[in-house]
């Protein structure tokens, strides 16, 4: 390791790692949370074992920024369908008083919030190893076979990579990122040593990479190649049968990847503590996206009822399905990204070519051998209102120029978003939401979104800037 990078990473460790204070406040916290939680089920009548687990169990979270992670273990006896709703009602009566949100993961889990701190009250089976019942059962076999392995420069090594990763934009396994999760920093860490190793190891990547860190596999990687078909693969050490980084998308391990190398190649602090970006003023606003001259296309939508994990699955899964419907229609998309608060507002903005599409198109007929199929164009489009050159014969088909049914992206957009878009592919609830009413904003007309604000405006600043913070 260089010493300019030895440098900063001594320097990113005295920031992450919580003093003997901090600690001691959390560990505090944690352990009453474990108490009210028991108790609550006590109250209910209901038999579960609470442990604390995750980062702060295993010591690995980073200063300023602790999740407390409080599982309730139930025996299999109980039922699926009581599972979610028993456990949720324990788990609001043990944080009566504090701020409490709904989350979802495989099953419904409380997210409550004392003194800014976040604490996440999850119910799990308690099983034997392998004999999972829920996804969430493995997390108290994580945490063990983690702490039995870390040794004090382990934990600065993780906090070091949890750092980078979340500030290059890819730390968290949930929908919204698609990225690496805690525990993954965790096996990697254990698998190559160091903050510097993982980076290095990634920087060579060639287009796979496995980890089989226990040898569940015998050590080799054609027999893990046959079972996992992600590019990233790190055998669950709890669970030969799970991959480790199955929920870490192509996008989130291509950065990861680049980021790894620059900072390889040109080593700033910049990484872990970059320069917070500010919005704009109007003016300068409306200059930026002037002599981009392009088309911005923002569709903008009130609040969605659900949790985030469903609700950023949507969002992603119409947004394809919109950027698709543009395209079969004749619009450049050159780059397209949704935007959420969570709460109030949502965005999808389309950025494209050009705002009008000529009046007329060129449409492909059926090649000349296929008969049947050219006399069904002809009868269609042979003398037809909406033919405005042809039928006529080139290379070995027919074509033919027709107009158009949308040149302008906005009444496109209206024409297929009134009813909700179910029949472009827009996801359910997103089109529910849709039916309701949106509104369709083009270039300079998002001023009054930006001004007013400014979570937006700091995502529309980072989109017009166009590249990673990082990168200097």
């Amino acid at each position: 390791m260089s010493a300019i990078i030895e440098k900063i990473c001594a320097e990113v460790s005295k920031r992450v790692t919580p003093s003997n204070n901090e600690r001691r406040r959390i560990l505090e916290l944690a352990h009453n949370m474990k108490r009210k939680v028991t108790e609550a089920a006590e109250a209910e009548g209901v038999k579960v074992t609470v442990r604390v687990e995750g980062s702060v169990a295993k010591d690995t979270w980073l200063s300023e920024e602790p999740d407390i992670d409080i599982f309730m273990r139930v025996p299999p006896i109980v039922p699926r369908e009581e599972f979610g709703k028993t456990l949720l009602k324990i788990a609001r009566k043990a944080t009566k008083g504090l701020i409490q949100i709904e989350r979802f993961a495989e099953h419904a889990y409380l997210e409550a919030v004392t003194d800014n701190i976040r604490v996440n009250i999850v119910p799990c089976y308690q099983v034997e190893q392998g004999e999972w019942i829920s996804a969430t059962d493995r997390t108290p076999f994580h945490t063990d076979y983690v702490k039995a392995r870390l040794k004090e420069k382990s934990c600065i090594e993780i906090r070091i990579l949890k750092k980078f990763m979340k500030k290059v934009g890819v730390y968290g396994a949930e929908i919204k990122v698609g990225g690496f999760s805690g525990y993954l920093c965790e096996l990697l860490v254990l698998n190559y040593g160091s903050f510097a190793e993982v980076l290095e190891s990634f920087a060579g990547w060639k287009g796979r990479h496995i980890i089989d860190y226990e040898g569940l596999y015998g050590g080799t990687e054609e027999n893990i190649g046959e079972v996992f078909e992600e590019p990233l693969v790190v055998v669950d050490p709890v669970d030969k049968r799970r991959n480790a980084a199955a929920a870490v998308r192509v996008d989130r391990l291509n950065e990861f990847v680049a980021a790894a190398r620059e900072f390889l190649n040109r080593p700033h602090l910049g990484f872990f503590y970059p320069t917070e970006m500010t919005a704009l003023s109007d003016k300068k606003l409306l200059r930026n996206i002037e002599i981009r001259g392009s088309t911005l296309v923002f569709v903008n939508f009130r609040k969605v009822e659900t949790v985030p994990d469903v609700l950023w699955g949507q969002l992603y899964k119409s947004q394809r399905s919109i950027r698709e419907m543009l395209e079969k229609h004749g619009f450049n998309v050159i780059r397209d990204v949704v935007w959420s608060d969570e709460e109030n507002l949502n965005a999808f903005i389309f950025e494209l070519e050009e705002k009008f599409l000529p009046l007329m198109k060129k449409h492909l007929g059926p090649p000349i051998r296929k008969r049947t199929e050219c006399e069904r164009f002809l009868q269609k489009h042979l003398d037809a209102p909406h033919t405005v050159s042809g039928p006529r014969v080139e290379g070995e088909r027919w074509v033919v120029e027709i107009k158009r049914k949308h040149r302008d992206v906005v009444d496109l957009l209206n024409s297929k978003l009134r009813g909700g878009g179910r029949n472009i592919g827009v996801a359910g609830l997103i089109s529910h939401v849709l039916s309701e009413g949106f509104e369709i904003l083009v270039n300079e007309e998002i001023l009054e979104t930006y001004a007013s604000n400014l979570r937006f405006a700091k995502f529309l600043m980072e989109y017009l800037k166009g590249k990673p913070g990082w990168l200097q």
